[in-house]
C-alpha cells in the first residue's frame, strides 16, 4: 500500500491502477471512497472482498457530470431538477439502470436500479477524468465500521490491502451523501439522510418528499440501509445525560456532563455542520482509547442532525 499526496502524477498512477482492475482509495467532499472500475466485475468483487461487505448491499457509482449519469441511468424530471441544483455535490440518486450501461451486475446487487453521484471534490473529479470510467466507490472502511474522513483512517482499516491511497486532506462534510430514490415518477423518497438536508431537497422540489416505503434492513435497496452500520468497537449509549464508569463521552453543545475519561465535543457551540464534519473522526479517536462504551449526548434531530442521528443509531444497533 502506498499513500501519495493527490498531485497530477499520483492521480495518473491511480487511473492506471483502476483501469488495470486494482482498487484505489480517494477523497470526496463527504468521506474517502474505495474506488474500482464499475464496469469490471472482478474489480467490483474485490471491493466487496476487501471491505467484507455483504454482496446484497449496492454500491454508489461516481460519474463526472449529469451527461455521464444519463449514459448509465434514466434521469427523470424530478431527478434532473435535483441534479441541476446539487450536482456536483453530496447527493446520491437511485435511478433506473440502463440496459446498455455496461456496469457490473455486482454494483447494483442484482437490482434494476443504480445509485449515482457526481462528486464535487477536485481530486475525485480529476480521477474520474483520468480514468474515463464510472467508479464504484463505497466508503473506504471495513464494512459496518466508522467511515473514513482522512487518509490515515483508510490505512488504519486496510493496512496493505489497498494498492494506493490518494491523500487529499480532511474531507469537508464528514457524513456521507444523502441518498434519495429518484427511480419512480411519483416523487422523491429519502433513503438515507446525509449532507444534503431534507429541508434543502424540499425547497428545490417545492413540496414534501414522497412517503417512504417500509424497508427490510437485511436486504437494502440502496447504500447505507443496513441496520447495524458505521460501528466502532465500543458500544454506543445514545441520548446520554451522564457518563458512567468506564465510558468515554461524545459530547455536543456548551454544557457536557463531567467526566474523568476520554471526551470529545463534536461542537461546543452546538453547530450541527461542525458536528457532522467531526463525527466519524471523533468516534475513531474515542475507540482508539480502548473504552468498552461511549456515552453520546443528545443531538437535535433537525437539519444535519437527522443525518448525524441516523449514523449514530446504526452504530448503536445490535450487531450480528
Amino acid at each position: 500500500m502506498t499513500v501519495r499526496t493527490a498531485d497530477p502524477f499520483a492521480i495518473e498512477e491511480a487511473a492506471r491502477l483502476l483501469n488495470e482492475g486494482e482498487l484505489v482509495a480517494f477523497p470526496t467532499e463527504t468521506v474517502y471512497g474505495l474506488g474500482a472500475d464499475a464496469t469490471n466485475g472482478r474489480a467490483v468483487a474485490a471491493v466487496f472482498e476487501t471491505k467484507g461487505r455483504p454482496q446484497f448491499n449496492p454500491l454508489i457509482v461516481h460519474v463526472p457530470d449529469l451527461a455521464a449519469a444519463e449514459r448509465i441511468a434514466v434521469v427523470g424530471p424530478h431527478a434532473r431538477l435535483l441534479a441541476e441544483v446539487f450536482w456536483p455535490g453530496p447527493l446520491t440518486m437511485v435511478l433506473k439502470r440502463r440496459a446498455e450501461s455496461g456496469l457490473s451486475d455486482l454494483v447494483t446487487a442484482g437490482l434494476d436500479t443504480v445509485a449515482v453521484r457526481v462528486p464535487q471534490h477536485p481530486v475525485a473529479q480529476a480521477l474520474l477524468a483520468a480514468t474515463g470510467k464510472p467508479l464504484a466507490a463505497p466508503s473506504a472502511n471495513r464494512s459496518g465500521r466508522v467511515s473514513p474522513t482522512t487518509a490515515r483512517h483508510v490505512t488504519d482499516d486496510f493496512g496493505s490491502d489497498v494498492p494506493l491511497i490518494l491523500d487529499g486532506g480532511d474531507t469537508g462534510y464528514g457524513v456521507e451523501s444523502t441518498v434519495v430514490d429518484a427511480s419512480r415518477f411519483d416523487g422523491i423518497r429519502l433513503l438515507r439522510p446525509g449532507a444534503v438536508t431534507r429541508g434543502a431537497l424540499q425547497a428545490v422540489l417545492m413540496g414534501p418528499l414522497a412517503e417512504e416505503d417500509a424497508t427490510d434492513a437485511t436486504r437494502p435497496t440502496s447504500p447505507g440501509q443496513l441496520a447495524s452500520h458505521y460501528a466502532p468497537n465500543a458500544l454506543l449509549r445514545l441520548d446520554a445525560t451522564d457518563v458512567r464508569p468506564g465510558e468515554a463521552l461524545l459530547a455536543f453543545g456548551p454544557n457536557p456532563p463531567a467526566t474523568e475519561g476520554a471526551a470529545i465535543n463534536l461542537s461546543a457551540k452546538g453547530d450541527l455542520a461542525e458536528a457532522a464534519a467531526a463525527l466519524f473522526a471523533s468516534l475513531r479517536e474515542l475507540d482508539r482509547s480502548g473504552v468498552g462504551a461511549i456515552a453520546v449526548m443528545p443531538i437535535p434531530e433537525h437539519g444535519l442532525g437527522e443525518a448525524i442521528n441516523d449514523r449514530l443509531r446504526r452504530a448503536a444497533a445490535p450487531r450480528g
